[in-house]
Parts: structure tokens; C-alpha cells; sequence
């Protein structure tokens, strides 16, 4: 999931094979530098299996030591830019909202930390049928939306075939994808349901057209959470949704705050996903990473209930908390399945040669040092992270040996194109970090013969901005963790022509025939090891093309206030689990 995740991972045919998937491991299994530096690259992947029905039941596993009651803050840079499941895509987005929304299916993490595929509305994670074609979930009794009407098979089915509508067009779109009928359904406001949903008592059955055997883990994304047929309010369903979860919305002031309070009408005998201790959630917005990090370190007041979705520790505190003990105690350091990038506009940058010399030319080296250096990632040279199954280990641009980039060769294959001087129009976040790191950016540009024009693009809507299609950037900041473990939810997504369009995150708009039928082809191979294998050689191709720079695979390092208890890391939704936190007395 662009940031993935589009929060935001799995090659098909793994789950069918071993019935799990893969993911990034968390911090205390990684192998560590000598320097106590978690390693990307060292790091061991852990298994998500899908549990089993008495895995599905509620209530979720008690953490140990916590209480009831009291108040968990944020303080975070900005607010949501969705809240609607059906357009939710970006990790930070996903983590806000677990609290609220259930899926059929989610992640259960146990007193280890060790995630687990299980039914979260379903009684159980689902069966498949038919090689993968036919999956049915059934519905657990007692699941009460915030105004005590029971979730309803209505629900269920208006929950997919809302993902049709003509309004929806930033969310997944697997399930559109692969439902018979899809390409010609318009959505349910017309009266017309989708014959390949099929409602049978409180079972609903997907008729998909290509075998899915991890369709189980797609539905498992916030993008697939229920919503109310009867509150459905279509597009400013976006700023109000509806919540069949622990907590529901009490307050929201646009760009400042978010308010979660108690839902009721939850009942946690139903989830085995979501602990209910804070009686609330104040999650405060407009916070740089710098203020966040120095009232984290003052610990007062109500800050001592404080942690973040998205904030970590700001780049130029980072020294100064990770080598001290008090500090660093209350640091949640993870590895992550996240690759940061920068797509290049193919329909805008059409000259190969002159995406080549945008890569040779790459400050990789310096962006790090502004990002607070080795302790918070490690220099990418592919798309896939190394931790996600498929990746395999090249370098086309000389990162490993000038990770500072190469101006000279930059500028001679730029000069090679008759392209010195070509002017480059670069997007990026407006927050302290990301105007250095384009003051960086543009200095190694231009000292490799390109004209460039840096633009801010408000952070709230970013990703809708770069999602357009007819856009006037010719490069901007990305980043995506796997959508479940493996290859195919990182290159169908973003790097497939079948993915283009307004809303869709194949953000470079890459459309080549080849890379195409290859993305085709390894989504076809059923034996695990084949499939990583050709999702391997799809990023080499891709990365020939230099359709992307891949800047970074990151190390995430959250800090919180000293009585947030139980902050552990999500790896299913790869965020802090908000619903495992408590309020120390």
C-alpha cells in the first residue's frame, strides 16, 4: 500500500502451499549492525498463517498488565486524507482506522507479537473452492454498527459492490478486478447487484474470474472494511464513516484533530482482533517531526499518553534519543516491508537514456544523512524491499560503490540523448524533511546537467495530486509496503498498464508491453520459489527501464510517551497497533 501502506506482500500460490504469507519481521529478530543498527537487508521474514476458526472467535488475546480507562493522544504531521475504506490506500490511513472498521477477515497479534490471518466479521477466514476461484465467508452473529442495528448480508454485499461507483477511485482494486461481471458493473444506486456476489443465509460467496488463492489476505486490507448500506452517504461517506468496531468518530475538526470514543454497541466477544482499554483517542494533527520529538522527550502532561501513526523521531534528534538509554527505552524500532521511491512520468520523461542519467545522478548518500542516517534505512537499489518474497539483490546505478551518485556519468548519457538542460518539474510533501531533502535532490540534478523546478504539494492530498493522470510533475515521492506478502501486490498495483488511471497508484505510468506480460505471466505460477523468482527478474526489467530512482527500504522508529503501555508493531497492517495500547495508571 503507498504510503504504503498503501501502509502500505505475497507471490501466488504461497498461501496455497503453506497457508501463510510472508512479512517483515519485527525489530528483536532482525540481525543487528555492530553498531545495534537494525539491517533491512539481514532481516528474516516470519510467517502469517491463517488461523484456524477457534483462531476467529472473540474475545481478542488480553495484554498483559493492561487496564481500563483513561486517554491515548497523536501527535502527528497531518490528517487523513480518506476515511472512506472503499478510497483508503495509504498505510497511515489504514492504521487510524482499525479501531472502527472490520473486514471479513484481519490480523490477530497474540502476546508475541506473532501475527495470524483470521475472520474478523467471518466466523473464520474463509473457504476456498474451485483452485481459488470461489471463496465464502460466513457472518458472525451479534456484529452491531454504533447504532445497534445488526451488520446485515445487505451490509456485506453493498460493502463490494460499492466499490464500483464512479466516486471510488482511490482504494484497491483487486476485488473490482477479479469478480465475474466487474469490468461491466456500475454499482448498487441504480437498484442492480453483481451476480458474482452470492448471498445465501448469512453466507456470502466471491465468484472470481482467475484462481485467487490468497484472496483470503486481499480482503483483510482496510480498503475491504464493511459499510452500512443504510448510513451509506456515498462521497461524504469520506468524512463520516460509520463504525462497527470498538470506538466510533466523536469529533473531527478537519486538519486538526480526530476524536475516537466508545462504541457501545461493540461487542468484543465477536472480535479476536481489537482490545478496548483507553476510553478515547485524541489524535492531534500539525505537528512536525521536530515539535513531536522534543514533547516526547519533555514527557509532561498529557504527552506522556502520546504516541504517533506516522511521526517518528525527527532526523536531527535521532543521535541524540538512540543513545540514550531513558530515551530509547521508549522507542518502538521496526524494520519495515516499505520501499520509498520516485516514479518518473513515462508519458512526460520518454527518453530512456535521460531516466538512466535521473538515477546515475541520485543523492542517495546525502537524502539518508537528512533522514538521520543508517539508523533509520537502508539505500535502495530495487523496488522490492529485501524483505519481501521475490526480491533479489542487483544494482544498475552504482548506488553500492557512490551512493553520493554519479554526475558525470548522469551528464554524459544525458549529453548522449541531446538532453543537457532538460527541465524537470519534481513534487514533493510540504514538511521540513521533505524541502531539504528537495533542496538535495535538485542541487544533484542540476549538477547533472537538468533544469529543475521543485513544487510543494500539500501533504493532506498528496497521493490524490500524484495519482492524477494528466499531472504536470515529471517526478514525485512514493513508497509502497506489499499489500499482503509477496510480488504481485507490489507490481500489478504500481507497475502494470492495466493499472493506470486516475486514483490508481501506478504513479510512473508505466505501460510497457513487456513488463506487462511478465507481471501477467509470474501471477500464474503457481510453485512459490518460481513465482519469486520471475517477480525478481520483473523488477531487474523494470529497473532497466528506470521508470523509478528507489531511494530507500526503511527502519521506523516511533517514540511515545511513558505511560503508553503495550506499543507493539502490526505486521499485518504494518503500523503500531492502536488497538493493543493502554493508559498506565
Amino acid at each position: 500500500m503507498s504510503f504504503s501502506r498503501r501502509n502500505f506482500l505475497i507471490a501466488t500460490g504461497v498461501a496455497a502451499a503453506s497457508t501463510s504469507v510472508l512479512s517483515a519481521c519485527s525489530s528483536s529478530d532482525s540481525k543487528g549492525s555492530r553498531d545495534n543498527v537494525p539491517s533491512v537487508s539481514k532481516s528474516e521474514a516470519v510467517n502469517i498463517p491463517v488461523g484456524t476458526k477457534a483462531d476467529s472467535a472473540g474475545p481478542a488475546p488480553e495484554v498483559k498488565g493492561a487496564v481500563k480507562g483513561g486517554t491515548i493522544y497523536s501527535l502527528d504531521q497531518f490528517d487523513m486524507d480518506h476515511m472512506d475504506p472503499a478510497q483508503i490506500y495509504v498505510s497511515t490511513e489504514g492504521a487510524i482506522t482499525v479501531p472502527i472498521m472490520r473486514g471479513l477477515t484481519g490480523y490477530k497479534i497474540d502476546d508475541k507479537g506473532n501475527c495470524t490471518l483470521v475472520g474478523d466479521a467471518a466466523t473464520d477466514a474463509g473457504t476456498m473452492k474451485n483452485g481459488g476461484k470461489t471463496w465464502s465467508f460466513t457472518l458472525k452473529d451479534g456484529i452491531k454498527w454504533e447504532d445497534g442495528a445488526e451488520v446485515s448480508m445487505d451490509d456485506l454485499r453493498h460493502t463490494f459492490e460499492r466499490l464500483f461507483a464512479s466516486f471510488v477511485t482511490e482504494g484497491p482494486r483487486y476485488v473490482q478486478q477479479w469478480l465475474v461481471g466487474g469490468d461491466k458493473y456500475k454499482g448498487p444506486y441504480s437498484g442492480k447487484h453483481l451476480d458474482s456476489l452470492e448471498i445465501s443465509g448469512k453466507t456470502i460467496t466471491f465468484h472470481l474470474t482467475e484462481a485467487r488463492t490468497d484472496f483470503n489476505y486481499t480482503l483483510a486490507m482496510r480498503g475491504y472494511s464493511l459499510v452500512p448500506k443504510k448510513h451509506d452517504t456515498k462521497e461524504k461517506y469520506d468524512k463520516r464513516p460509520f463504525s462497527c468496531g470498538p470506538y466510533k468518530i466523536g469529533d473531527r475538526k478537519i486538519g486538526k484533530s480526530l476524536t475516537y470514543v466508545r462504541n457501545e454497541h461493540w461487542d468484543a466477544a465477536t472480535d479476536p482482533i481489537r482490545n478496548a482499554y483507553p476510553d478515547k483517542y485524541v489524535f492531534q494533527f500539525g505537528f512536525e517531526l521536530i515539535a513531536s520529538t522534543d514533547r516526547y522527550m519533555a514527557d509532561k502532561g498529557n504527552d506522556q499518553y502520546t504516541m504517533s501513526i506516522f511521526n517518528e523521531v525527527a532526523p536531527e534528534r535521532i543521535a541524540q534519543v538512540l543513545t540514550n538509554a531513558k530515551y530509547k527505552e521508549r522507542v518502538l524500532t521496526q524494520v519495515d516491508t516499505v520501499t520509498y521511491y520516485w516514479p518518473i512520468n513515462m508519458t512526460r520523461v520518454k527518453d530512456v537514456k535521460v531516466r538512466q542519467a535521473i538515477n546515475w545522478a541520485w543523492p542517495h548518500q546525502q537524502l539518508q544523512t537528512i533522514r538521520g542516517g543508517k539508523a533509520t534505512s537502508e539505500l535502495a537499489t530495487t523496488i522490492l524491499s529485501p524483505v519481501t518474497p521475490g526480491y533479489e539483490k542487483f544494482d544498475l546505478y552504482g548506488v553500492d560503490k557512490k551512493p553520493g551518485g554519479d554526475p558525470a556519468k548522469a551528464k554524459a548519457l544525458l549529453k548522449e540523448a541531446g538532453k543537457l538542460g532538460q527541465k524537470l518539474v519534481i513534487a514533493y510533501q510540504h514538511s521540513d524533511n521533505a524541502v531539504k531533502s528537495a533542496v538535495a535532490i535538485k542541487n544533484a540534478l542540476e549538477a547533472a546537467g537538468f533544469q529543475v523546478v521543485n513544487k510543494q504539494v500539500d501533504k493532506s492530498t498528496f497521493y490524490t495530486q500524484i495519482g492524477k493522470v494528466d499531472n504536470d510533475f515529471d517526478l514525485f515521492a512514493a513508497g509502497w509496503s506489499p499489500d499482503w506478502p509477496n510480488g504481485y501486490s507490489v507490481f500489478y498495483p504500481c507497475w502494470s498498464g492495466k493499472n493506470i488511471g486516475d486514483g490508481r497508484s501506478n504513479y510512473a505510468q508505466l505501460n510497457d508491453p513487456s513488463v506487462n506480460k511478465a507481471i501477467d505471466a509470474a501471477a500464474k505460477i503457481a510453485d512459490p520459489e518460481e513465482a519469486n523468482k520471475a517477480w525478481g527478474k520483473v523488477d531487474r526489467q523494470i529497473m532497466e527501464l528506470a521508470a523509478v530512482v528507489p531511494d530507500y527500504h526503511s527502519i521506523r522508529n516511533w517514540m511515545h510517551g511513558s505511560k503508553v503501555g503495550n506499543v507493539v508493531f502490526d505486521a499485518g497492517n504494518t503500523c503500531i497497533a492502536l488497538c493493543k495500547l493502554y493508559a498506565k495508571k
